[in-house]
């Protein structure tokens, strides 16, 4: 079994890596920590997990009795905690912040894509686990850079659920305020940025044009539907073939005919990629759960490959019907 711990597990992200920690054939999870909720116990804190664990939230971590840490933490607080703990020569991480998500990070982490590093992920021991919108944006223009297809500026329009904005409720997440509301926020800065454009880089280096971002507050509560727009001559039929090609050995990642539906991805690890053409417009759609794909789910799928576990090992999530 794989001993498992999580840093800061109260948040979105927290609870639904639990939910999966505690459902994988593989895994016994130790402990979980989380600021201000010590003693309490994970279900009264994570709702949807009563009768799931008897687990408490943890002061301290206990570093040395698992084999696995994930840190669902921000970017200060992961760096702080690097600084401040001794990490056992054998342990392995899985970090959820943008912290070492850049390749020039200093302490070896690998890129957590595994459409786009999955024999780096099986034989490293740090993983930077990607950003929602990076993971949702990027699955959805690797095949044209590894085809040296990007060749004009990339236009990215996403909406995310309430779950989405941070690790932990605020103002923005509230009912009253999502509901029946969308809003803009970070246009053209938003921090995932820099490890969309590096990873496409990493496939065609001679990219050089701008991706310009804008990202949207939905009216929902999880999932990222996206839509990116590039100039490409090429038909649709050979395009298909290209994307169909570039994931024919990846689990989670499909190209489908048919144009997309938020709910298709809700509750799964999938991402799902839908191309159409308009004269020498290339319009791509791509969704995915925020809080599984995006986040949670991707850490599980990067700890099995650490582990050399089948990689949907205890992701085999199903949509819901209706």
């Amino acid at each position: 079994m794989i001993k498992t711990g999580i840093i800061e597990g109260a948040g979105f992200t927290g609870g639904e890596l639990i939910r999966l920690l505690l459902n994988h054939p593989d895994v016994h999870l130790i402990f979980i920590t989380g600021r201000g909720n010590s003693g309490q116990c994970i279900h009264e804190v994570h709702r949807g997990l009563y009768g799931e664990t008897d687990l408490t939230f943890a002061e301290e971590p206990q570093l040395d009795k698992i084999d696995v840490l994930f840190l669902c933490t921000d970017a200060e607080e992961t760096l702080a905690f690097m600084q401040t703990h001794e990490i056992p020569e054998k342990l392995k991480i899985i970090d959820f912040s943008r912290a070492y998500r850049l390749k020039d990070n200093g302490l070896d982490f690998v890129y957590g894509l595994p459409e786009l590093n999955r024999r780096a992920i099986c034989n490293c021991r740090y993983v930077a686990n990607p950003g929602n919108f990076a993971t949702c944006v990027t699955l959805g223009l690797l095949p044209l850079a590894k085809n040296l297809m990007l060749g004009n500026d990339v236009y990215v329009h996403a909406i995310v659920g309430s779950t989405g904005t941070n690790h932990k409720t605020s103002s923005m997440t509230q009912f009253s305020w999502r509901s029946e509301n969308v809003s803009i926020y970070k246009p053209f800065t938003h921090q995932h940025l820099p490890e969309i454009r590096e990873s496409i880089v990493q496939l065609q280096s001679s990219f050089q044009g701008d991706i310009h971002f804008v990202p949207y507050h939905g009216n929902f509560t999880r999932g990222i539907f996206c839509t990116i727009m590039v100039k490409n001559k090429v038909a649709l039929e050979e395009l298909n073939q290209l994307y169909t090609d570039y994931y024919a050995e990846d689990s989670f990642t499909h190209i489908t005919p048919d144009n997309i539906d938020l709910k298709q991805v809700i509750n799964t690890n999938k991402c799902l990629i839908h191309l159409e053409k308009h004269g020498d417009m290339l319009l791509i759609t791509s969704c995915i759960d925020n809080l599984l794909k995006g986040t949670s789910g991707q850490a599980v799928h990067n700890m099995n490959l650490l582990f050399n576990l089948e990689e949907t090992t205890g992701l085999n999530l199903k949509a819901t019907a209706y």
